[in-house]
């Protein structure tokens, strides 16, 4: 016997019933993307490994540490499957010249591979949902953004403020972080000695990232550091208390957290987290930020923009640890088919069923005919169905089906096979139509 083959560690399998959970958190977020005008985009899951070298920075975890990148056999080209969703929707965008007809509201949904240490909520291919808003500059659409997400987690049962937190900062411009970044520079030389191998070797390359240790010894160094806040000018203080004024407009808490950085290096002014304390070291559940300067970098006219990215393991983790109820996934009905019923009038009245939106199982029939009642009938009570549907030839005889409840009680009553649009939708008893 050939040994069995096993997925990749920290790529896992999702399988029913888990699967339907998945679906289930993808059509709400598809729900909220038309609500707020935003159109779907599919990129591809290998892209050339300059994009993200230039895109995320070369000093940046992603690049340096976690990048699945290889070599093209055919002709050398180096690839990368993509760790993150936005650098290749800025590609896309660049390519096909697709703003040249003015701004677009995009997402996705999609697989993102970073060689990490697979832990909960942490694999090596994981799933984001991401929001890219491109060509408006004012902090309105950062604002819209945010609130989008905390539509998102009203419409999942998650209670902002306790389930997830929102944490907000602002990073300016590049002339702005270049002035604190100087004196960052002189603020962590001055206590050198307290820096991790990390903080030493990203002291001059890339001073801001140290802001996000979470080395407990750098924690006072971090606390004492130089706010950046306190060197933004007037235009980026006005964006960034513009953002906060619509959040207080909205009754949408947070607070300003002046040590969030982001992991990449292309954001600039509002950069945001939803947070929560339910999952410990994984507790981040979304960010994102403003990044104007990433379409020119990647080669495009400039142009502004500003975007998120979700985790969804990490979210269904959180709405499983909460409590928010699995999705129901048992169907309408399971049909009972006694031996010496004319298969072709059942898978008729099946399919004339399912046309009327009913979602119904037939338990096939084996070499020897279908199995024997008392074993469908258990089959029906396990699939969770909320009627059986009874095929017997006296019942078939007479042009009629038995519909007897499985869960509530009530009557059996017989239907008449040639008209399945009266009493389908009763059928729907317990479920939304």
């Amino acid at each position: 016997m050939a040994e069995i083959l096993k997925a990749i560690k920290g790529m896992n399998d999702i399988l029913p019933p888990e699967s339907a959970r998945w679906e289930w958190l993808e059509d709400i977020v598809r729900q909220l993307m038309r609500r707020y005008g935003f159109q779907n985009m599919r990129t591809p899951i290998v892209e050339p490994t300059a994009l993200f070298v230039r895109g995320l920075g070369e000093v940046t975890d992603i690049v340096e540490k976690e990048m699945y990148s290889f070599e093209d056999s055919l002709n050398g080209d180096r690839l990368t499957l993509r760790p993150e969703g936005t650098a290749g929707a800025v590609r896309a965008i660049n390519e096909h010249s697709f703003l040249y007809e003015g701004g677009k509201r995009l997402y996705y949904i999609g697989p993102m591979f970073r060689h990490e240490r697979p832990q909960k909520g942490r694999y090596r291919q994981f799933h984001q949902v991401g929001a890219e808003v491109l060509g408006f500059a004012g902090p309105d659409v950062d604002a819209e953004l945010i609130l989008m997400t905390a539509a998102l987690w009203r419409d999942l049962g998650l209670v902002v403020g306790r389930d997830v937190k929102l944490q907000l900062n602002s990073l300016g411009q590049p002339e702005e972080r270049k002035a604190h970044r100087e004196a960052l520079i002189r603020h962590l030389e001055a206590h050198a000695e307290l820096l991790d191998e990390d903080g030493k070797r990203r002291l001059h390359s890339n001073p801001l990232r140290i802001l996000d240790t979470k080395n407990p010894v750098m924690q006072p160094v971090v606390e004492a550091a130089p706010r950046l806040l306190d060197f933004l000018g007037e235009a980026s203080l006005a964006h960034f208390n513009a953002v906060k004024a619509v959040l207080d407009a909205a009754g949408v808490p947070y607070e300003v957290n002046t040590r969030l950085v982001r992991g990449m290096d292309y954001y600039n002014l509002t950069v945001f987290e939803w947070v929560t304390d339910r999952l410990g070291a994984q507790g981040t559940v979304c960010g994102g930020g403003r990044y104007d300067g990433l379409i020119e970098q990647l080669g495009g006219k400039p142009a502004p923009a500003v975007g998120w990215g979700l985790g969804m393991e990490r979210l269904l983790l959180l709405l499983e640890e909460v409590g928010v109820p699995a999705p129901e996934t048992a169907p309408d009905a399971f049909a009972v088919v006694f031996a010496g019923t004319p298969l072709p009038t059942v898978l008729a009245t099946l399919e004339a069923l399912r046309a009327e939106g009913i979602a119904v199982v037939l338990n096939p029939a084996g070499k020897e005919g279908p199995a024997s009642p008392k074993s469908q009938f258990k089959k029906a009570d396990a699939s969770g169905a909320r009627f059986a549907l009874v095929f017997g030839p006296d019942e078939v005889a007479q042009g009629t089906v038995s519909v007897k409840p499985l869960r509530d009680g009530g009557e059996q009553l017989r239907q008449p096979l040639n008209d399945v649009s009266a009493w389908a939708p009763s059928l729907r008893v317990g479920r939304p139509s």
